[in-house]
């Protein structure tokens, strides 16, 4: 093989290791990254203030120690239009036992997050996280995304995906705060 060739064989093979090299590191920093950005048990929720359709604003830090049914969710959804007569229905059935529910719509108008809750006659709070910050601070992907936060503002479980209303029921019964149980 001549001088030439063997040059143009080198730099052929250490510009395709730079290149490997370069596509494996962006492959890693993408997947590790994410990694160390997503919320998830064992996690301190991150604190937030959103308001709801009546303009009121609820700050997460404001419910401490009452347990979080926290709920990231669309008009469009399908599985989150299933799940909220479940969330009413158990909503009902806890909010006196220290649980509140906070349906977190993200980046939706005014008009079609309300005509949702009302048509569902929601009395839990709903909020809208127009510029979907609060999404981001969360890394929440797909939606429905359901955060369980314990009354100590502990992340305990992340649900991504459609629930039961056996799920949303036994989910509120983990989140609920010990004196309540104990009140019973």
């Amino acid at each position: 093989m001549s001088k030439k060739k063997k040059q143009r064989l080198i730099m052929r093979v250490s510009i395709l290791a730079v290149l490997l090299a370069a596509v494996s590191y962006t492959i890693y920093s993408s997947v590790a990254g994410d990694e160390r950005l997503l919320v998830k048990a064992g996690d301190q929720a991150p604190d937030f203030k959103l308001e709801d359709l009546n303009g009121e604003t609820h700050q997460l830090s404001d419910y401490k120690g009452q347990g979080i049914f926290l709920n990231f969710w669309g008009t469009w959804c399908k599985p989150c239009e299933k799940e909220f007569p479940y969330m009413q229905n158990q909503y009902e059935v806890y909010q006196d036992q220290g649980i509140e529910v906070l349906a977190v719509n993200v980046g939706e108008s005014e008009y079609k997050v309300s005509n949702f809750a009302n048509e569902y006659g929601l009395t839990f709070p709903v909020v809208r996280d127009v510029n979907k910050d609060v999404m981001d601070a969360y890394s929440i992907g797909p939606l429905p995304t359901t955060l369980l936060v314990n009354p100590e503002g502990e992340i305990i479980k992340v649900i991504k995906g459609e629930m039961t209303e056996e799920d949303v029921a036994s989910y509120m019964e983990l989140i609920k705060p010990e004196s309540q149980e104990s009140s019973e």
